[in-house]
C-alpha cells in the first residue's frame, strides 16, 4: 500500500459543479469566470482537512510547502509530476461521454490550454512533457510543450481515458435508454464490472494508469515532468496517493496536480488548481471530471 503525505489540497466541495440535465445540448451555455481558493496548506489562516484526516507529524508546515514550490531544483529521491487535464471540448459541454474517441478542443479548451502553458512556462527545469494519445490531451500537452521552450512531447498510449465500450458517443443523460446494459455496468460499484462493447472495469483502469505513472516516475527521478491525461484517470491517480481519503472531487479542465514518486510512496504536493484560468473564460459545469469521467 503506497504512503500518503498531503502538502496542498483543495476543499473538494469548492470543485462540485452543477450542471442543468433539462437544458437542452444546443442551448449556448453561459461562460462563467470561476476562481479557485489557494491551495496551499495554511493559508488564509487554516489548514485544509477535506481529503483525508492525517497525525499532524505527517504534514508539513505552510512555510515549508511554500518554499518547496518554489525552488528550481527537484529533490533527487523523487520524481515530481505536474499532472494535467486536457482542455474542454464540444463533448464536455455536450455531457456526451468520450471515452476513447477521439474529440478535439474547442475554442475554450484551447484557451485553458494556452492559460495553463503560460504558467508552466515558468516552472523551472521541466524535462519532458508526456501525454495520452487521444487528441484533446495531446494537443494540450503541445500548447504546453511550445512554451516550455519546445520541449519534447511522449506519446503514452496507457494515459488514456478509460474506455467505456457501448457507452462511447452517447450523452450521459440519454444513454440508460439507448444502451441500458451499458449505463447499468457503469453505474455499478463493483472495481471489476467490466462495460458491454469493450469497455474497462475501474480496476483495469487503475493497474493501466498508476502502472504508467510509476514508469515516468522511476524514470524522471530527481526531475520535474509534466504529464497530461484525462479527468478519469487523474481521479485514480488520487485514489492510489489516497487509498482511505475522501474523493478529492471534480477534476476541471486543465487543472493542475502535483504528485511526488519516489520509491512507491505517493504524495500529493497539489491538487486541483485552477488559478491560472482566473481570468479566462470557462464553464464551471463542464462535464467529466468526476464519477461521469470520460
Amino acid at each position: 500500500m503506497s504512503a500518503l503525505r498531503i502538502l496542498g489540497t483543495v476543499n473538494p466541495a469548492s470543485l462540485s459543479s452543477r450542471r442543468n440535465t433539462s437544458q437542452p445540448i444546443n442551448t449556448p451555455r453561459p461562460r462563467l469566470k470561476f476562481s479557485v481558493a489557494k491551495t496551499f496548506l495554511g493559508l488564509n489562516g487554516a489548514r485544509s482537512s477535506t481529503v483525508t484526516r492525517l497525525p499532524t507529524h505527517q504534514l508539513r508546515t505552510a512555510e515549508s510547502c511554500m518554499a518547496e514550490s518554489d525552488s528550481s531544483v527537484v529533490n533527487p529521491a523523487y520524481a515530481e509530476i505536474i499532472v494535467v487535464r486536457h482542455g474542454e471540448t464540444e463533448w464536455n459541454v455536450d455531457g456526451r461521454i468520450q471515452g476513447h474517441l477521439d474529440v478535439e478542443l474547442n475554442d475554450a479548451g484551447r484557451q485553458q490550454a494556452a492559460a495553463v502553458a503560460d504558467r508552466l512556462s515558468r516552472e523551472p527545469n521541466i524535462s519532458v512533457v508526456y501525454s495520452s494519445d487521444l487528441k484533446r490531451a495531446l494537443d494540450t500537452a503541445q500548447i504546453i510543450a511550445t512554451s516550455c521552450c519546445g520541449l519534447e512531447v511522449i506519446k503514452e498510449p496507457d494515459l488514456r481515458e478509460r474506455h467505456l465500450g457501448d457507452l462511447q458517443g452517447l450523452v450521459l443523460r440519454e444513454a440508460a435508454k439507448i444502451s441500458s446494459k451499458a449505463y447499468k455496468a457503469f453505474l455499478n460499484h463493483k472495481t471489476d464490472q467490466e462495460l458491454p462493447g469493450g469497455g474497462e472495469s475501474l480496476d483495469q483502469l487503475y493497474e493501466r494508469c498508476t502502472s504508467s505513472l510509476e514508469r515516468i516516475g522511476r524514470k524522471h527521478k530527481g526531475e520535474r515532468v509534466v504529464v497530461v491525461t484525462h479527468g478519469g484517470v487523474i481521479r485514480t491517480l488520487y485514489k492510489k496517493a489516497c487509498p482511505n481519503g475522501r474523493s478529492g472531487g471534480k477534476v476541471l479542465n486543465t487543472s493542475v496536480n502535483i504528485f511526488l514518486l519516489s520509491d512507491g510512496e505517493w504524495t500529493i504536493k497539489l491538487w486541483g488548481d485552477t488559478s491560472h484560468l482566473n481570468q479566462t473564460e470557462f464553464l464551471e459545469s463542464g462535464f467529466g471530471g468526476d464519477r461521469t469521467s470520460g
